[in-house]
């Protein structure tokens, strides 16, 4: 697995977060017949809070964003996106080992939402996840607040 590590983001990461984002979603957005570039980097634009994000970074380079924003009844983990080269090298698994080890600490319910049809979706119940529902876009999925002595295989 590459070097890597996290930072705060900032509102001058917004722009690169937001290409990103239209790279990694392009094909599975396609496959829904969902794709419009402006649409998909401006929903980015207008989601991204820099308080609630960390910019993954490789070898001291950009790689990638993950964000998880406190809501009323549990935290949603968002805009987890990775460049296409550091895919598939376990830097993603290991990011959300280390953001999902902080909830179990602090006895976090973390949901997200994950397109239909994405490879993201097996990440994700490693660890964890469940469905809770479906539409025909979107699968959200839930992980319950630890078990004290339970650890997830990631």
């Amino acid at each position: 697995m590459a070097d890597w590590g996290t930072r705060p983001a900032s509102a001058a990461d917004v722009e690169a977060v937001a290409a990103l984002r239209a790279v990694v979603l392009r094909a599975d957005l396609e496959r829904l017949g969902r794709y419009d570039e402006r649409r998909v980097r401006q929903r980015l634009r207008d989601g991204f809070v820099p308080e609630h994000s960390r910019v993954i970074e490789v070898g001291g380079a950009f790689a990638g964003c993950v964000s998880l924003r406190p809501a009323e009844d549990a935290h949603w983990l968002e805009h987890f996106y990775l460049t296409p080269p550091v895919q598939g090298g376990g830097v993603g698994g290991a990011v959300l080992r280390d953001l999902l080890d902080r909830c179990d600490r602090d006895g976090l319910v973390v949901r997200l939402n994950v397109l239909r049809g994405s490879r993201a979706r097996r990440l994700y119940a490693r660890h964890g996840f469940v469905v809770e529902s479906e539409d025909a876009v979107d699968v959200f999925m839930v992980r319950p607040r630890s078990v004290p002595g339970r650890r997830v295989p990631g």
